[in-house]
């Protein structure tokens, strides 16, 4: 399946997408901003990275995505030993053909967890770096493109940094958007409990949408209105993470286009033909915070990138004209 150019009419283009979030509400309990979220970035074609602690459901929240969706899952486990060629694939000399064949490895899905990303060595992470940004594979001088749609969703482990490798910058660079799932309520826990009672939720949905749906979807996304008033304000706000005092490196133009593709596609969940301030505003903390790189000052001092994101939010104007808010 390839990428369609087939757009739709506004009338026709958003009445399934409140079903996918409510069918994934089944199983991911209270948790509606990070469902849209995990929309946004799959609509804007970009992926995710999931920063919690264990057990909040960052793995069922993939599952139930892909299943939702009806997509192709794969797992990846993201160990120590784990080796470049374990995730893209590997040749294998076929004794009939007398020839080397590729054999596809996991990375080859359309809905693809990459579990505990940062605990295999760089040189094991760097292998998903064309894969994210490229959507294909290069092994033994060729290259494969992946299925489509091709949606990544890594998650790591904030608290255990015993045999861990963070993320370089460039890496980090290639997910859309960087969030937590958080705890639930007492009254989420409590569902949760009830819901599991007997068998897990996700044994009980189904695809309500098909891949190629998705596709049709993510070329519509790019329909919808930016204003320039609203553009301008997206480039101010990236500009200025380059001036402030904290921060000792800013974002880069990538992070202009994710959070005009990110304000886009949110827009488009809301089942609006045009981007309001608002989104950009809500989607700067995870386009933005995992982009920046703090000074040594402003670590030892206790500031941290949602504090930073923040005054950014104050500094920068709001676009009020007219244009920008229809």
């Amino acid at each position: 399946m390839t990428e369609t150019n087939t757009a739709i009419t506004f009338d026709e283009w958003n009445p399934k997408v409140e079903p996918v979030i409510q069918n994934i509400r089944k199983v991911i309990v209270g948790k509606d901003e990070v469902i849209r979220l995990v929309l946004t970035a799959l609509l804007a074609g970009g992926h995710c990275l999931i920063e919690d602690v264990p057990g909040v459901g960052k793995t069922m929240l993939v599952r139930a995505t892909a299943k939702t969706l009806g997509c192709h899952f794969r797992r990846i486990q993201f160990t120590p030993d784990l080796l470049p060629s374990d995730v893209t694939g590997v040749s294998i000399y076929n004794q009939k053909t007398q020839a080397f064949e590729f054999r596809p490895g996991p990375i080859f899905g359309q809905v693809v967890l990459a579990d505990e990303i940062n605990r295999t060595s760089p040189k094991t992470q760097s292998a998903l770096l064309q894969a994210l940004e490229e959507h294909s594979v290069t092994a033994d001088g060729e290259t494969y493109a992946l299925p489509a749609p091709f949606f990544v969703l890594a998650t790591e482990n904030p608290i255990e940094f015993e045999g861990t490798f963070p993320l370089p910058e460039a890496q980090l660079d290639r997910f859309l958007l960087k969030f937590q799932m958080g705890y639930p309520s007492v009254e989420e826990e409590l569902q949760i409990l009830k819901g599991q009672q007997r068998r897990h939720p996700i044994d009980e949905i189904d695809a309500v949408v098909e891949p190629k749906d998705i596709l049709v979807w993510r070329t519509s996304v790019r329909d919808v209105r930016v204003d320039e008033e609203l553009q301008k304000y997206i480039v101010a706000l990236v500009q200025q993470t380059r001036t402030l005092a904290d921060v000792y490196l800013g974002a880069s133009p990538r992070a202009s286009l994710a959070l005009f593709r990110a304000a886009q596609a949110l827009a488009f969940i809301a089942n609006r033909t045009y981007v309001i301030p608002d989104d950009v505003r809500f989607l700067a903390p995870y386009v933005l915070g995992h982009r920046l790189l703090l000074t040594a000052d402003a670590r030892l001092s206790g500031v941290d990138v949602d504090t930073v994101v923040n005054q950014l939010l104050n500094v920068v104007p709001v676009p009020t004209t007219q244009g920008a808010l229809r």
